[in-house]
């Protein structure tokens, strides 16, 4: 079976819900060690000043890593093809204080001018598209020379078969993930997607594992007393702490400068 994208419309109230599986694993999962890791890219090994840079959010979701970025005064723009979490997005963002741009659209068709983005970030997007190569491309497009994409996606592995396939979507006693979330297939190894970015200009600087700090035993026990309603996404992600590492086998992120 495909991906199941329409589960992003399904889903979409619940983006900022950390007892959801959006907001559990996006927003407290993940969240914190990605945006760690983009912030310190951008402030302190680039030099860069976050205010008013232009920040393109490819995939934006219900705005989690859009808020973050505008947050450090960055001027965000969010494109997604999913209208009811762009409205989620839209109604969190006036909640929260924040002016941010949201837009309907997809990254393989960027209805953006070449060269109009100082950065662009690409996360929990490229294993659910049907042509990686063309959204590189358009992200390269509209990046200027010297700009930075950060990216993280899932590498394909027999672990991310074991683990993000079989034990948490597909076998019935341990799954706790909505059916056809992802399809191991459409995982990308860390060699494809550079080869990829090099094709379309954009040089890797840096990759970097996104892995829990718990013991993998205490992990799956984790994910069995999810299963059994024992444990929210939240509890989840606070006790598997996840963190930066080496080990790409699972889940990566890094970031790649646009070729002047």
């Amino acid at each position: 079976m495909p991906v199941d994208n329409e589960l992003y419309n399904r889903l979409s109230d619940t983006w900022w819900d950390e007892n959801q599986v959006l907001g559990g694993t996006l927003r407290i999962w993940l969240g914190p060690v990605r945006f760690g890791y983009f912030q310190r890219v951008l402030i302190d090994k680039r030099k860069m000043d976050p205010q008013g840079k232009r920040v393109l959010d490819v995939g934006c979701g219900g705005g989690l890593l859009a808020e973050e970025f505008a947050r450090l005064g960055c001027q965000v723009t969010g494109i997604d093809p999913s209208e009811p979490s762009l409205a989620t997005a839209r109604k969190h963002a006036q909640q929260s204080g924040l002016d941010i741009t949201y837009q309907s659209g997809v990254g393989e068709h960027l209805p953006f001018a070449d060269a109009c983005f100082d950065v662009v970030v690409c996360c929990d997007v490229l294993e659910h598209v049907n042509d990686v190569a063309q959204v590189i491309q358009e992200i390269s497009r509209v990046l200027i020379p010297g700009g930075i994409f950060f990216y993280d996606t899932i590498n394909r592995t027999l672990f991310t078969k074991l683990v993000h396939i079989k034990i948490a979507q597909e076998w019935q006693s341990t799954s706790f993930m909505p059916p056809y979330l992802h399809d191991w297939k459409m995982f990308i190894k860390p060699q494809e997607l550079l080869l990829c970015m090099q094709r379309y200009h954009l040089q890797n600087q840096e990759m970097k594992g996104m892995n829990p700090r718990a013991h993998p035993l205490a992990t799956i026990d984790m994910f069995l007393r999810r299963k059994r309603g024992q444990m929210t996404f939240a509890e989840m992600g606070k006790r598997m702490n996840f963190q930066e590492s080496k080990d790409l086998s699972g889940s990566y992120m890094g970031y790649a400068l646009k070729q002047r």
